[in-house]
C-alpha cells in the first residue's frame, strides 16, 4: 500500500521566491533564511518521495472572489506556473499524480469532507516556493504533486479542529492506495504576518514558537485554538498556519503509531514582512 513516511512545514514567502529567481540568495539579508533549509534540500535526497501531497493556499490566482473552494485537489497531469502580474516564475511546472489524486478525492469525500475537484490551474508562489526551498533550482522538479488548496484568504475559514481531521482522513485514503508509494505531505504558509491595516508588519516570534511546539507535542490541543485567537496574536495572514495542521493530522501517531521523530527545526525573522518557519517530521516504523 502507499504509505505517507514524513510531513515537511515551511512558510511560503513570495520573496523568498524572487530572492531564488534573482540570484540573491548570498546576500546578507537572505544568507539565514536559505542556511536554514540546507538540511532539508540534503535531508529530501536521501529520503526522496515518490508523491508530494502539497497544502498550500492560492493567492487569487486559481481562483477569485467570483469561486472560493474551502478545500480544492488538483487531479490534473500538469500544473504551470501562474503569472501573480510580474510574469510566472521561472521554475518548472508541476507533474501531477492524477491517479492518486483521484483516489484520495474519492476517499476523503467518503468520509464526509467535501473538497472541489480542479482539473485544470496554474499554481502561484504558495505551492512553488516551498518545491524551490527543498529541492533549489532544478530542470525538473523530481517527483510528481499534488496540489491541495485550502481558503485561508476570503472568511469564513475552516476551523483548525477541521483541518487536522482532514489530514487524518488523507493518511487513511493514501494508506488504502493499491501501489507501493511514498508519500510526503507537506503544509505551507505563515508565520506571524499581517500585510495590511494598523498592524501591518506585525510579527509574533513567541506565538509563532509556542505554535511549532503545539505542532510536534500536541497538535489536538492546537487544533482546538480559535480562528480569532490566530488573527490576534499572529496577525490577519497568520490563520494560514491551519494548514499545517493538515499535514500534521496525516502523521501515523494520531492514529495510534509512536510519536513523529522530529529531524530538522528551523525559525527566522524576518524574511521580507514575515517571520519563516521549517519543520520536519518523520513517521517512525512500527
Amino acid at each position: 500500500m502507499a504509505r505517507i513516511t514524513a510531513s515537511v512545514y515551511t512558510s511560503h514567502v513570495p520573496a523568498i521566491g524572487a530572492a531564488l529567481d534573482m540570484g540573491k540568495t548570498h546576500e546578507p539579508y537572505w544568507q539565514q533564511v536559505f542556511q536554514g533549509y540546507e538540511y532539508g534540500k540534503q535531508w529530501i535526497k536521501d529520503n526522496p518521495p515518490d508523491v508530494i501531497f502539497l497544502v498550500f493556499n492560492d493567492h487569487a490566482t486559481a481562483f477569485s472572489l467570483d469561486m472560493i473552494p474551502t478545500f480544492a485537489i488538483g487531479t490534473a497531469t500538469e500544473y504551470m506556473p501562474a503569472d501573480e502580474g510580474w510574469g510566472p516564475r521561472p521554475v518548472p511546472k508541476v507533474i501531477g499524480a492524477p491517479d492518486l489524486a483521484a483516489h484520495i478525492a474519492q476517499s476523503v469525500i467518503q468520509q464526509d469532507f467535501d473538497l472541489t475537484i480542479v482539473n485544470k490551474m496554474d499554481v502561484d508562489h504558495g505551492l512553488t516556493v516551498p518545491l524551490s526551498l527543498m529541492y533549489g533550482q532544478p530542470q525538473a522538479w523530481p517527483c510528481p504533486v499534488i496540489p491541495f488548496a485550502v481558503n485561508v484568504v476570503q472568511y469564513p475559514v475552516p476551523s483548525g479542529q477541521r483541518c487536522l481531521n482532514l489530514g487524518k482522513a488523507i493518511r487513511k485514503a493514501v494508506e488504502s492506495y493499491d501501489e507501493d508509494l511514498n508519500v510526503h505531505i507537506w503544509g505551507t504558509g505563515g508565520m506571524s504576518h499581517q500585510l495590511q491595516g494598523p498592524r501591518a508588519g506585525l510579527i509574533n516570534k513567541e506565538f509563532d514558537k509556542a505554535f511549532m511546539d503545539r505542532m510536534i507535542e500536541d497538535p489536538e490541543g492546537q487544533a482546538a485554538v480559535p480562528h480569532i485567537d490566530y488573527v490576534r496574536e499572529a496577525g490577519s495572514e497568520g490563520i494560514e498556519l491551519v494548514m499545517w495542521l493538515i499535514a500534521r493530522g496525516a502523521m501515523s501517531d494520531l492514529a495510534g503509531g509512536p510519536k513523529p521523530v522530529v529531524k530538522h527545526r528551523f525559525y527566522h525573522v524576518p524574511a521580507s514582512n514575515t517571520a519563516v518557519g521549517h519543520l520536519i517530521l518523520e513517521n517512525q516504523q512500527k
